[in-house]
């Protein structure tokens, strides 16, 4: 994506490999699902979220073309995980470069 603007977040957890399952399952009914070499990224209109599993932390790193779709992508994303994780209290914090 050519000069897309970022965000990224780290979210600690024990399932990082659940939640990115379960947000692929469930945002997949209204997004576009792609398996990537480095994990599996959401496609939502001009803007995606890239899901990384990592070892006891599930990297989220969105983009998108205007301020206002970065501000779509990570409400989205942010929002049903934690949703996913609130027993857990899972807390999403998006940083911007």
């Amino acid at each position: 994506m050519a000069d897309a603007i970022t965000a990224a977040a780290s979210v600690t957890t024990d399932a990082p490999a659940r939640y990115a399952k379960q947000l692929a399952s469930h945002l997949g009914r209204r997004a576009e699902v792609r398996d990537e070499p480095d994990g599996t990224r959401l496609v939502l209109g001009t803007s995606s979220c890239l899901i990384v599993v990592g070892h006891g932390v599930l990297e989220l790193r969105a983009e998108a073309e205007s301020a206002d779709d970065l501000t779509r992508v990570t409400e989205v994303v942010g929002s049903h995980l934690e949703r996913f994780g609130q027993r857990n209290e899972l807390a999403v914090t998006w940083h911007r470069p």
